[in-house]
C-alpha cells in the first residue's frame, strides 16, 4: 500500500484542531488515507443507507455513541450533521476528535466553512503524485502516465485505464452531476466534457463551447463550476501586475487527473498520446497538476498563474511563494532548445521585483543550467513543488 504524502500534514492538523476535513475527488484515496492514519477511531461511512438513516434520525444519539470522536466518511451525504459536531467540539474542544471526508457539493464546502469555521483544518487530497507512484518501484514514461493517470485503483489493482475511466465517468455523471444540477440531456454534458478536454491548457471561450453544445454561455459557466466543485477540473488564472485584471481575465482549464482527459480524447496508448496534436497540453497538465499536489500535500493553497501579454509573450506557469515569482516553462520535447527560455527571459525583462531565474521542465534526461535557468525533467525530481519553490542556489 502506498504511503500518502499528505499523511504527515493530516496528523499534524489533527494534533491542533478538533476537526480535520479532507476534500477531494471520488476514488482519490480519502477513505484509505483516513482509516490508515487513524486506525483506532470508530469509522462510519455515510454512503451506507442504514448508517445515514440512523445519523439523520437521531444525530445526537448517533454521535453520543462515539464520545471520543470518529471518522465520518462522505459527509456530503448528511451535511446537517456538521451543526451537531460543532456543538460537541465547542463543549469539549479536544484536538483530533473528528475526521471528515467529502467528495463534492458546493453546499458542503459552504457548510464546513460556516459551521466549523475556526474548528477544522481543511486539506485536499488529489490522486497519486509522481513521488508517491515511485513507491511502486516501476518505470513509466510521461506519456504512459498521461494515459494511465494517477487514480490509486488504476495502479493498485492494475485496472485497464479505459475501463476505469469509463466507469468513473458514468458514475460521476449519473450520480454527482445529477445531484448538483438538473440535467435534461446527459449527452450535452458529456459533449461539453469532451470539448473541454480538447481545450486543455487553453483559455476557454464559454460562448464558443456553448454554441457547439447548443446551450448558453451561462449554462456552460454553471457546468464548469460543477466540475470545479467536484474536483474534475481546476483553473489557472492569468497573472497581471494589476490585481483587478487578474480577476477579469479568463483562466486556463486543466483536469485534476490527466488520465480522464486522455480518456475523453479517446487516447488509449502512450504512443498515441506522444503523437497527438495535444501532447504538449497533456504533458503540461501532468506537470502542473503534480506541482499542485506537492503543495496540497503540505497543506499549502498554492498561488499559481500563467502569463500572457498582448504581444503574445507567454510563460506556462508562475508560482508565487514567499513573495517571489518563479517562472516555469513546460515542454514535452525530449531535446532541449534555447528557444524554451524565450518566455522566461521576456518575463524577467519586464522589471518586476522578486522574480526568480526560473525553470524549464521538459521530457529530456539531463539536469543543467542555461543562462541562470535550471533545466530539469519533472519525472526525475523527488518533489517538483519543493524544487521550484526552494531558494535559488547552485547545482
Amino acid at each position: 500500500m502506498i504511503e500518502r504524502a499528505i499523511t504527515r500534514e493530516l496528523l499534524a492538523a489533527a494534533a491542533e484542531f478538533p476537526v480535520v476535513t479532507v476534500f477531494g475527488p471520488r476514488q482519490a484515496g480519502k477513505t484509505t488515507l483516513v482509516r490508515t492514519a487513524f486506525p483506532g477511531k470508530p469509522y462510519f461511512s455515510l454512503e451506507y443507507p442504514d448508517v445515514r438513516a440512523a445519523a439523520a434520525a437521531d444525530p445526537r444519539g448517533f454521535l453520543a455513541e462515539v464520545p471520543g470522536g470518529a471518522v465520518l466518511d462522505e459527509v456530503q451525504r448528511l451535511p446537517d450533521l456538521l451543526s451537531y459536531i460543532q456543538g460537541i467540539v465547542d463543549e469539549e474542544g479536544r484536538p483530533g476528535m473528528f475526521v471528515l471526508t467529502g467528495s463534492h457539493q458546493p453546499r458542503l464546502h459552504q457548510a464546513v466553512g460556516q459551521t466549523l469555521a475556526g474548528r477544522t483544518a481543511v486539506l485536499s487530497l488529489w490522486p497519486f503524485s509522481l513521488a508517491e507512484l515511485r513507491q511502486y518501484g516501476k518505470e513509466w514514461t510521461a506519456f504512459d502516465l498521461v494515459v494511465r493517470g494517477f487514480f490509486p485503483r488504476v495502479h493498485e489493482e492494475d485496472i485497464e485505464p479505459h475501463r476505469f475511466y469509463g466507469a468513473y465517468l458514468q458514475t460521476y455523471v449519473e450520480r454527482d452531476v445529477r445531484a448538483l444540477i438538473n440535467l435534461r440531456d446527459l449527452s450535452q454534458f458529456q459533449q461539453f466534457l469532451v470539448l473541454l478536454a480538447g481545450r486543455i491548457g487553453q483559455v476557454v471561450n464559454l460562448t464558443a463551447i456553448g454554441n457547439d453544445v447548443g446551450v448558453s454561455a451561462t449554462t456552460i459557466r454553471n457546468w464548469l463550476n460543477v466540475l470545479k466543485a467536484s474536483f474534475v477540473v481546476f483553473e489557472l488564472p492569468s497573472w497581471s501586475r494589476n490585481v483587478r485584471k487578474r480577476v477579469v481575465r479568463s483562466p486556463k482549464i486543466y483536469f485534476t487527473d490527466v488520465g480522464l482527459a486522455a480518456y475523453l480524447l479517446r487516447i488509449r496508448t502512450a504512443d498515441q498520446a506522444a503523437r497527438d496534436p495535444l501532447r504538449g497540453n497533456l504533458y503540461e497538465n501532468l506537470v502542473i497538476a503534480d506541482i499542485v499536489k506537492g503543495a496540497l500535500n503540505r497543506g499549502i493553497r498554492p498561488e499559481l498563474y500563467f502569463f500572457r501579454d498582448s504581444r503574445g509573450n507567454e510563460v506556462d506557469l508562475l508560482v508565487r511563494e514567499r513573495g517571489v515569482l518563479v517562472p516555469i516553462e513546460i515542454k514535452s520535447a525530449a531535446t532541449f532548445s534555447t528557444s524554451f527560455l524565450r518566455g522566461i527571459e521576456r518575463f524577467r525583462a519586464l522589471g518586476i521585483d522578486d522574480v526568480a531565474p526560473g525553470f524549464v521542465l521538459y521530457d529530456g534526461e539531463p539536469r543543467f543550467r542555461v543562462r541562470g535557468v535550471r533545466v530539469l525533467n519533472p519525472l526525475h525530481l523527488e518533489d517538483p513543488w519543493e524544487t521550484v519553490t526552494a531558494p535559488a542556489d547552485g547545482d
